[in-house]
């Protein structure tokens, strides 16, 4: 008995090396300290906002051409408008540029921010936004913080997302993109009294919100450069 119990448990601790060098394989190595926190949903929305990846050579061709395709803006802006011509001169000066995939990864984006500014989530905010709309808002959440409040908010959903204006300023670009969206809101103070908005009321929200990239740089991130609520 005393032997098969020891043949059992080299057994066993065999199979945990395999399984273990199993999962290592597949899995690889985490970066940074184990004890730090995931830093939400970041990673997914930084690939919605970044340009399109490279196509699949078996994918449909490219129309070389762009103004040659008269459905290319369909949906996003009305032809021999200044925003679809601002669409072009911005796809000839970057061909990976999808209006599309921006779309996407602006709402992505936007929600991202919203709720990284309700939660206080710095870190995400700071990948996000550009340098002076990031001290807004942390001078914000620091105000907040002094006073004891916190903020409760349920992203209930985008009911739309539009472009509204496109700028090249040399090798940089500008998007301005206005959001419908749907929050459940509320701000409590020290002794968690609600001194503002409601926990149990939908609202609808107006945002115009604009994003900017270096063309030329390796970072593919748009980063939210101004922000104006609609009125």
């Amino acid at each position: 008995m005393q032997d098969g119990f020891d043949l059992s448990i080299i057994v066993f601790l065999l199979l945990a090396v395999f399984v273990g060098w199993r999962l290592y394989s597949v899995l690889g190595t985490r970066s940074g300290r184990d004890d730090q926190a995931p830093t939400s949903n970041l990673a997914s929305v930084v690939k919605l906002v970044s340009p399109v990846a490279p196509r699949d050579a078996t994918a449909e061709p490219v129309v070389e051409d762009q103004e040659a395709d008269p459905a290319r803006w369909k949906g996003i802006a009305e032809l021999g408008t200044p925003l679809a011509d601002s669409l072009d001169a911005l796809v000839a000066a970057d061909r990976s540029f999808d209006a599309k995939q921006f779309i996407t990864g602006a709402r992505g984006a936007y929600e991202a921010i919203v709720v990284a500014f309700a939660s206080g989530d710095r870190n995400t905010l700071r990948e996000l936004l550009s340098r002076d709309v990031f001290e807004s808002f942390v001078a914000a959440i620091a105000d907040r913080e002094k006073r004891g409040e916190t903020v409760e908010t349920t992203f209930v959903g985008i009911e739309k997302a539009e472009l509204h204006h496109v700028q090249l300023r040399g090798n940089a670009a500008q998007i301005t993109v206005q959001f419908l969206s749907k929050l459940i809101t509320a701000t409590r103070d020290a002794a968690g009294v609600i001194t503002d908005g409601a926990a149990d009321k939908v609202v609808d929200v107006t945002d115009i919100w604009t994003f900017a990239r270096e063309l030329t740089s390796r970072d593919p991130v748009w980063k939210l450069i101004a922000t104006e609520a609609a009125h």
